[in-house]
């Protein structure tokens, strides 16, 4: 594709930028896998303690209740949860949060028999880390823990790479269609998907970073303004370029920025907070979109 997304609703916006429709087989041209995409935004989303932080949670749960009720997965059937990303990385840290704060209930199956009757299901949750730290392939580790655990469902949890930086911390994109670590950066794992585990891989994701030529490109469209007080020559450069397709520019950004920021990848300067924000949002939205009773005494 050229320009660096995870997101599927940016793969259409690119590919309409070049083409008037996406012909049949778009998943290769999307360089998406077929499945279901869902991409929710807010300019709120980072609120916990708000009623738009309700609302917004309680959006996600449902549209993970339909993913695993769409993919035959019944109330009572077991989840593996997967946080993907490196902890010791901020903007990577986002799924390993997650898991931190998601509850964990198949252990308790074990334990206290009544539980079964308490309107919820069986939960194990993992970090696998990454191929650097650990020298295994998050696929290995995943399929193993699956084979062990028989998992109906994995729910698997990433920071994303956008290609607009107004969606960055503002955006969750959720799929039924598994997830391949990295792709966004150009550093293609094994995927996580039914193929690779079996069972159906539901991904949640948060870009948290754009590429320099997105940035580049980003702000060149809010500075269209400045031809007003530009020089002629300043003048038909600016307007050689507000005349070109998106994808265009980019190329030209990309092609300028190489060398220098040899795919420099750039997050917001508050990304601390934005994963610890949006870590809570999306942990409390999985707690309440897997189990129907109530697990607020559990959490204490």
């Amino acid at each position: 594709m050229g320009i660096h997304t995870d997101m599927a609703v940016e793969a259409h916006e690119y590919f309409s930028e070049k083409n008037s429709r996406i012909p049949s087989g778009g998943a290769k041209f999307l360089e998406k896998p077929i499945g279901t995409y869902i991409t929710f935004e807010a300019e709120d989303l980072r609120g916990f303690e708000n009623e738009s932080s309700l609302q917004n949670r309680s959006f996600i749960a449902r549209e993970i209740e339909k993913l695993l009720e769409k993919n035959g997965i019944s109330d009572s059937a077991p989840i593996l949860v997967v946080g993907l990303g490196n902890r010791e990385i901020t903007p990577d840290a986002l799924g390993p949060k997650v898991v931190s704060s998601v509850f964990v209930s198949r252990h308790l199956f074990d334990h206290f028999p009544q539980i079964k009757n308490a309107d919820l299901r069986p939960v194990c949750a993992v970090s696998p880390g990454v191929l650097g730290t650990t020298g295994i392939e998050t696929l290995e580790i995943v399929k193993g823990i699956n084979e062990h655990v028989h998992p109906k469902c994995v729910i698997v949890i990433d920071s994303l790479v956008a290609r607009n930086i107004s969606r960055l911390g503002k955006s969750v994109q959720l799929s039924d269609s598994g997830i391949s670590p990295g792709s966004g950066v150009g550093n293609h794992r094994k995927g996580l998907n039914r193929d690779s585990l079996g069972v159906p891989v539901i991904s949640i994701g948060v870009p948290m970073v754009v590429d320099a030529a997105t940035i580049t490109d980003n702000i060149f469209e809010c500075s269209v303004s400045m031809l007003k007080n530009a020089s002629e020559k300043q003048s038909k450069f600016y307007e050689m370029l507000s005349e070109m397709k998106p994808f265009e520019r980019k190329a030209i950004f990309k092609e300028a920025l190489s060398g220098i920021t040899d795919e420099l990848i750039v997050t917001p300067k508050d990304i601390d907070e934005t994963v610890n924000d949006l870590s809570k949002v999306i942990s409390a939205a999985i707690n309440l979109g897997l189990h129907k009773g109530d697990i607020s005494g559990y959490l204490q």
